[in-house]
């Protein structure tokens, strides 16, 4: 059980299509967020797709994501710092098209109940942000290559990757995994209560 199905239920395809519409809204008014942080500001978009994932659910909050990457793609601003489709040819683009496995393994895990406490959804949220550095990697380390793309960014030394991709996000990511597991856990306790 999720969030979602706890407290609104997912029956009906107008009520699911509004879910995917609102969640992928407060994906992108989350990704303009910028929480100053050393060694890099902190953006809350991942934390947005964690919280849609272990809402949703892996299908729904999936097809959330996928339909935001398609506003970008369509041109809208809804990327981070206001970027649109053009971010799909950036250092990026691995990271976003990871975002729709990000919100799948949330969700995921809410349906097996894994993030329900506190505990098990900082291990989640943890576990799961750290995959996401899979696709995010391996776009700038190797496939934007195969594409023709050449950039500084492109294919690199792991070194680079470190240094630029991966280190300055880390404190970033353990934030708001604990954020995430505190308004999971938070939202649990008021169902309970209203029960």
């Amino acid at each position: 059980m999720t969030l979602l199905s706890a407290t609104l239920g997912a029956d009906g395809l107008l009520r699911k299509a509004l879910l995917v519409i609102g969640g992928s809204l407060f994906i992108a008014l989350a990704a303009q967020i910028s929480v100053p942080m050393i060694p890099v500001p902190m953006t809350l978009q991942t934390l947005a797709i964690l919280m849609v994932g272990f809402a949703f659910g892996s299908r729904l909050g999936a097809v959330t994501l996928l339909a935001y990457l398609a506003e970008g793609a369509a041109g809208l601003p809804v990327f981070a710092n206001g970027m649109n489709g053009v971010a799909f040819a950036g250092p990026t683009a691995g990271f976003l098209l990871g975002f729709v496995l990000m919100a799948w393994a949330a969700g995921w895990a809410a349906e097996r109940g894994l993030a329900k406490g506190f505990v098990g959804t900082v291990v989640s949220a943890v576990v799961i942000s750290a995959l996401l550095y899979v696709p995010g990697l391996a776009w700038p380390m190797a496939v934007a290559n195969t594409f023709g793309l050449e950039a500084g960014w492109a294919g690199q030394g792991v070194g680079f990757y470190w240094t630029h991709f991966v280190a300055p996000f880390l404190i970033g990511d353990a934030v708001k995994a604990v954020i995430a597991a505190l308004l999971v856990t938070g939202a649990w306790q008021v169902l309970r209560r209203r029960a």
